[in-house]
């Protein structure tokens, strides 16, 4: 368990609140059994994690069949379903399962609805049973079986293109526009009564928990929180006037919106990120909720993906089926300090009743992110394909899987994150240590791509360690520096800083480097900067620019047997490839001056011809020119331009094009800086020697960083074959990095 992970949320005055008695759970109790198919589902006990956990008894309400669905939610959507058709055909309050349906059987009544998948599906079911069309929309990244499921109840899906909170707002568009009925499991502003029917509805799990615990009295429930809903139903019940039952809200670390809005004194709308306990993310509560959770629960706590993947292994074996958000409450038991235990008053005389509120369901197993340690954290970001789709014979699948991962670490640890994404499916990670205020800001830089899997001689994710080097495509470039960065950073907190701290784990740098510009444009900015990149542990204060060209040279295409007609584009280009080979070591002896050394020029790619059988009508040929201070991008393109010009003089038929593709320019930071002295300083009582400064012939996100007037150096660990066919980092370096971090932040943020 990491120590720097985010704390319980305790309410010391949940004793002086109750909740207002409600009438209608007798009804819903006699509208279910009503229902074709009801029956209780079982409650069952685990006397083994009792053991565990030092209570007396620990009863598992398992949902994973209610309605032959794996889920609560038929529950609440068929009570709601119920009273919306009532109220709208004018039926009696009394009603029951034959009234409802003989009333719509000669309607056109749609239902609409928002889930993130276990909802939607219940109330597609209770919509088919009733004959009734069901329009279901769901949040951009849901699963693909999880929409398989929801239409074979024969709704119709509709995607949104965003989140779980866009897509309920897209069904109650399309709900208005044809005078549906829309049944959601969340409240807001003008939307009460349908998501307070579902919330009556989750009522008959408590009253057959009841009946099935034979007397025994629950001293603590452990309750998934989500939109509310269901939370809202067990703090109802279970905070009634009498009662001394407490009750426990979890929700997932990445979608914490009850937690932080309870540490603001008020509801939050809040960035979420991908959750395998897919009926937890939901970034804002319903408006029902609030009052009940911020007034009725005793605690509230966050949980971890891993967590709840465990926890959902350890019920297997106990022979219950259920998925992360079933077994949630394992993994909030498990988390729980003996300090937690002590304020809930959670002994041996304590019955503990856990809500297992869906079936098993096919996720993707998430990493642990509970790790603290710098190697093993490199281990696990090495092991995440994050090649980046622009470059490479086979585009690799980008930083979105690492990005969540990186976002979770953070909100496990209760550190403030920022999802960046304006260019999709490229998104950068922003995490902030707040300070007291009034001190300077460190800003620690990291790209989170790697360039292609393709070439490498082993296996590119092992992460493996030997002879202290760890190994894998990216540990050297730049995973190590970026695990380095995100210790730092769980370590400012323990260092109550006066100024912030700040990690930007940022997409593309082996490109475009898209994502610092990303970042600085959504105006993040700080007082000095550190890019973690491998520099052998020396200290970098100047590396070169570059621009890219590229170069059409033009044919004439014709039949292979026409030389006649043909003009080949290839055989032109190779004149000027000739003279650009002749330019490039006129460079490479220049004597300009420099501490980063001459500029260069080099052909990249080439590309030209469709068959053999052709003349080609074209040869493309991409140039990198490393640049240093003076040179711009203008300069180099009118170099280049004229030495085709002279080609086309000289050579007959030679016709070009030439054009700058992209630039980024050249970095140099003072040698007599403050910021730099401080960097020395502290690497060097790491290292026990004044460390090198110098410049570097590679380009790095520094210039970017530095165009924005922030003093930027670049330091990190040691590690070789970057880009080749075996590549590692070492890793006492790595924790080397992570130390001095620290301790740079705690100087300059002081």
């Amino acid at each position: 368990m990491s120590s720097f992970r985010r704390p319980l949320r305790f309410n010391d005055t949940w004793t002086a609140w109750h909740s207002p008695p409600n009438p209608s759970h007798e009804q819903v109790g006699r509208f279910h059994r009503s229902v074709p198919d009801y029956r209780p589902t079982p409650t069952v006990q685990l006397e083994e994690l009792a053991r565990e956990i030092g209570v007396r008894s620990i009863h598992l309400k398992i949902e994973g069949d209610r309605f032959g669905l794996p889920s609560f939610k038929a529950l609440g959507a068929s009570w709601a379903i119920g009273r919306a058709i009532a109220k709208r055909f004018a039926l009696p309050l009394e009603i029951d399962w034959d009234t409802v349906k003989s009333s719509v059987r000669d309607t056109k009544v749609k239902l609409y609805a928002a889930t993130e998948g276990n909802h939607g599906r219940a109330v597609a079911r209770i919509a088919s049973w009733l004959g009734l069309a069901a329009e279901i929309h769901v949040p951009a990244g849901m699963h693909a079986d999880t929409i398989r499921l929801i239409e074979s109840e024969g709704a119709v899906v509709v995607r949104s293109h965003g989140n779980y909170d866009t897509a309920v707002r897209e069904a109650h568009e399309a709900s208005d526009e044809t005078e549906g009925l829309f049944i959601q499991d969340f409240a807001f502003t003008g939307y009460h009564e349908i998501p307070q029917w579902i919330v009556d509805g989750y009522s008959t799990i408590m009253h057959e928990l009841q009946e099935q615990l034979e007397g025994t009295v629950a001293t603590h429930v452990f309750a998934p929180v989500g939109a509310g809903s269901s939370a809202q139903s067990v703090v109802s019940y279970y905070r009634s006037e009498g009662s001394k039952t407490r009750v426990v809200g979890i929700e997932a670390d990445t979608a914490a919106c009850l937690w932080k809005s309870l540490d603001s004194g008020q509801p939050l709308t809040v960035q979420t990120t991908d959750t395998i306990m897919a009926g937890l993310d939901c970034g804002t509560l319903s408006t029902i909720a609030w009052p009940y959770l911020r007034n009725g629960l005793a605690a509230s706590m966050t949980i971890s993906d891993y967590e709840a993947h465990d926890a959902s292994l350890y019920l297997k074996s106990q022979g219950v089926s259920a998925g992360p958000c079933g077994a949630s409450g394992i993994a909030a038991l498990r988390r729980l300090t003996a300090e937690d235990k002590q304020r809930l008053e959670l002994n041996d005389t304590s019955v503990i009743v856990l809500p297992c509120t869906e079936g098993t369901r096919e996720y993707d197993v998430p990493m642990d992110v509970t790790v603290d340690d710098p190697v093993q954290l490199t281990q696990l970001l090495v092991q995440i394909n994050s090649s980046n789709p622009s470059m490479g014979s086979v585009p690799g699948p980008g930083e979105s899987a690492i990005a969540r991962f990186i976002a979770a670490w953070l909100e496990h640890r209760n550190l403030e994150s920022h999802w960046i994404e304006p260019r999709e499916g490229r998104p950068s990670v922003v995490g902030v240590c707040r300070g007291r205020g009034g001190g300077k800001s460190l800003m620690m830089n990291g790209h989170i791509d790697t360039v292609t899997l393709m070439g490498y001689e082993d296996d590119p994710l092992s992460g493996s360690i030997a002879d202290g080097k760890l190994y894998g495509r990216g540990a050297a470039d730049m995973k190590c520096g970026v695990a380095a960065a995100m210790i730092a950073l769980a370590n400012a907190k323990q260092l109550s800083l006066s100024g912030d701290v700040i990690f930007t784990g940022v997409a593309d740098e082996e490109d475009l480097s898209i994502g610092t510009e990303d970042v600085l444009e959504a105006g993040w900015r700080a007082d000095g900067a550190i890019v973690s990149e491998p520099t052998n542990l020396c200290v970098v204060n100047a590396h070169k620019g570059f621009v890219w060209l590229q170069v059409d040279v033009h044919g004439v295409a014709a039949h292979g047997s026409r030389a006649d007609l043909g003009v080949d584009a290839i055989a032109k280009a190779g004149h000027f490839l000739a003279e650009l080979d002749r330019y490039a070591l006129r460079l490479h002896e220049s004597n300009a001056e420099s501490t980063m050394g001459p500029p260069t020029i080099h052909a990249s790619l080439i590309k030209g011809g469709e068959e053999a059988s052709s003349y080609p009508a074209v040869c493309s040929i991409t140039l990198e020119r490393r640049t240093i201070f003076g040179e711009t991008p203008e300069m180099v393109e009118q170099q280049v331009r004229s030495i085709l010009e002279r080609v086309a003089r000289e050579v007959e038929g030679f016709s070009f094009d030439v054009k700058v593709t992209a630039s980024r320019p050249p970095y140099q930071s003072p040698r007599d800086s403050e910021f730099l002295s401080l960097v020395c300083d502290k690497v060097g009582k790491a290292i026990d020697r004044t460390p090198t400064v110098d410049a570097v012939t590679y380009w790095t996100d520094c210039a970017l960083i530095a165009e924005k007037g922030i003093p930027a150096l670049l330091w990190g660990p040691i590690g070789e074959g970057l880009h080749a066919k075996w590549e590692w980092a070492d890793i006492n370096s790595i924790r080397t990095v992570a130390d001095v971090l620290t301790s740079i932040a705690a100087s300059f943020c002081k």
